[in-house]
């Protein structure tokens, strides 16, 4: 029964597969755009939910520079203790609406980067949230999702979802 409903839980993060570059995940949170987009920029925050704990994967550091031309960058650390990271810039920030980034996973630097538009929508409260990953290359974008990457982000979603749904972070 517990797997059954933890199944329910992840099917409300949706993943779509939009071209041969773009992947859309979309997710309803019930939460304020203003909040779950605070969660999404705020370095002391975005490390209580972008590492997929399920995973036995911890934030090993995280740094945003959130403005226009800023950067990012978070270091991930795999239950054998090796590190990975991703980074990127800043492209444009509408709080709570809007955001665009590049995202480079730096072991593989070389493929390039991906541009993410994420946009908050907020409807009585609750805040409808699109993520387009633009990707440079149907081959990345493949080699990207072979890698179970969906996984890892369904629950990092449902981490996202558990913070801005806490009491206290209002």
């Amino acid at each position: 029964m517990l797997e059954r409903r933890r199944d329910e839980v992840m099917s409300l993060t949706s993943v779509e597969l939009e071209s041969d570059r773009t992947i859309v995940i979309s997710r309803k949170f019930n939460a304020p755009a203003r909040i779950v987009f605070d969660a999404w920029t705020r370095a002391d925050l975005v490390k209580r939910w972008w590492a997929p704990k399920a995973l036995g994967v911890t934030m090993a550091s995280c740094e945003a520079d959130v403005r226009v031309g800023g950067g990012y960058r978070y270091v991930l650390r795999n239950p054998d203790g090796g590190e990975v990271a991703f980074s990127g810039q800043y492209a444009e920030i509408t709080p709570p609406s809007r955001l665009v980034y590049t995202q480079v996973f730096e072991p593989m630097a070389d493929a390039g980067s991906v541009t993410i538009t994420v946009t908050f929508d907020e409807r009585d409260g609750k805040t409808h949230m699109v993520s387009r990953e633009l990707y440079p290359s149907k081959e990345v974008r493949e080699a990207v999702l072979a890698s179970g990457m969906e996984h890892g982000l369904r629950e990092t979603m449902e981490q996202l979802d558990a913070l801005v749904s806490s009491p206290g972070l209002d």
